[in-house]
Parts: structure tokens; sequence; C-alpha cells
């Protein structure tokens, strides 16, 4: 019987395999294949962005952006395994123009949040709890690796590599952003208690 961790893996390389395979197609202008990695990616790439921006129209617009590039860029696009960093880079890059074309950065309204995680089949009420409560206690920073893993499912080296951090305050700030979740869910708990 195969263990969890290598059937999730074999889950990934298949993923790869897969998005690789679109973004060769999408370069020989196959439109069909453009939706099928926007069915596949959308949420890790809109909830990445959402992480960076705190704006929900913003994160929209970068969704928009990144597959208008990945649309433009895929006969440049050369498959080396990991087409998920990639695709992250592209929309990383949207959302650094953006938020240096607006210089700002709104507060992200509960209700998008919330939207975000209701979307996500495979997101239990727990994980839904422990994604709201991100938003409001972790950095901007604590707040993206943990998205890229939770997610989106980039492993902590890849995070290191797209972020442009090493690995060790990827995995610092990661188990920082845990603890932090963790803390906050207990105080709540006590308080809750307490009334």
């Amino acid at each position: 019987m195969m263990s969890l961790s290598l059937v999730n893996e074999e889950k990934a390389l298949q993923n790869r395999h897969q998005a690789d395979s679109l973004l060769l197609r999408i370069a020989q202008d196959d439109m069909q294949a453009l939706h099928c990695l926007y069915e596949q990616v959308k949420t890790p790439v809109y909830a990445f962005a959402l992480s960076i921006l705190k704006n929900a129209h913003d994160a929209e617009d970068v969704l928009h952006d990144t597959f208008v590039s990945l649309y433009t860029a895929a006969k440049g696009y050369r498959p080396n395994g990991k087409p998920m960093a990639w695709i992250m880079t592209v929309a990383r890059n949207h959302c650094l123009q953006k938020l240096r074309a607006r210089q700002k950065q709104a507060d992200l309204p509960e209700e998008d949040w919330e939207d975000l995680v209701v979307t996500r089949e495979d997101t239990g009420a727990e994980d839904r709890l422990i994604l709201q409560q991100c938003m409001n206690v972790l950095s901007d920073e604590e707040r993206q690796i943990l998205v890229l893993h939770a997610v989106a499912g980039f492993k902590h080296r890849e995070i290191a590599e797209m972020l442009e951090l090493a690995l060790p305050t990827v995995l610092s700030k990661y188990h920082r952003a845990i603890k932090k979740i963790r803390s906050h869910i207990s105080w709540e708990e006590e308080k809750q208690g307490a009334e």
C-alpha cells in the first residue's frame, strides 16, 4: 500500500506534467488548453495575489493579467518540471507592478477572504478558520509563505526561490506563522470559554 506522501508526490508530479503539456499547447495558440490551465491553477494564483495585494479586485486583475501574460509568453516557455513556479513568478511580478502603480495596500475585507476559502472544495471548516485568522495576524511575508505552501502546495525550497529568500528564512517564517495562528486560535478559544 502506498503511503499518503507518496500518493501526494505522484499527484503533484502528474499535475506538473499536465501543466507543462498545457503550456506547450498554449504556445500553439490552443485556447482550450488555456482554459484548462486556468481552471487548474486559478485558485492558488488568486490566493497568492490576494496574500500580496490584500485587495480582491486587484487580485482578480492580477489573475487576469497573469493569464494574458501566460498566453503571450507561452512560446518562450521551456518545460523544466516547475510550471507552477513559472506561473507564480509571473503572478508575483504583476502584483509588484500593481503595488508600485497604486502605492497602496488596502485591507482585505473579510467577505473577500471568505469567498476565497469557500470556493476551495478541499478546504475544511478548520482550515477555513486558520486561513481567516491568517489574514489578521500575519505579516505580509508570512502570509505569502503560508498561502504558497498551504493553498498552492509549493515546497519550502520552491517558495524560497520564488520569493528570493533563503530556505532557512522561509522555514522560520512559516513556523512562526503557524505558531502565531495557533496562539491566536488558543486565545480566541480561551476568550470564548470565559464568556
